[in-house]
């Protein structure tokens, strides 16, 4: 277990413009194989219908997989090949969270799911994707510190 991997992780996603500027009560947590991220939802995640569109739901379960999957992997940043998301129910209130577990790995292949939970503890997402190490070092010039 190295904390101080998980602390530089957790910063470097809490620190990127994407969660900065449009997801900006993100919350994460991460350590070995698991990573936990979750938002206080409000309207401006919503879709025409007064409900969470499913890109939120899309980038909860991806980051949560994906950061899993870093977890494990402290010399490079990894790359997700491909990911599919299942929506169970509809949520337009609350906080969401986000639980991602390394579930296969080999030298440059990963695999994890996640399961996204409204506040009342309502699986309301699930999915899982595939995830590579890519050539980029994990440093300081990508807010890895």
């Amino acid at each position: 277990m190295n904390s101080e991997h998980y602390s530089k992780l957790k910063r470097m996603y809490l620190q990127s413009n994407v969660n900065t500027q449009l997801y900006p009560t993100t919350e994460c947590e991460i350590d070995l194989r698991k990573a936990t991220i979750s938002i206080v939802l409000s309207d401006q995640y919503f879709h025409a219908l007064n409900a969470v569109h499913g890109s939120v739901y899309f980038k909860l379960l991806d980051d949560s997989a994906f950061f899993a999957v870093n977890s494990i992997v402290e010399d490079a940043f990894v790359l997700t090949t491909s990911f599919t998301s299942n929506l169970v129910r509809p949520v337009s209130s609350g906080k969401i969270e986000a639980v991602g577990q390394v579930r296969f790995e080999s030298k440059n292949l990963f695999m994890a799911e996640s399961t996204l939970y409204d506040e009342k503890g309502n699986e309301i997402a699930f999915g899982s994707g595939s995830f590579v190490k890519s050539k980029i070092n994990l440093s300081e010039e990508i807010g890895y510190k």
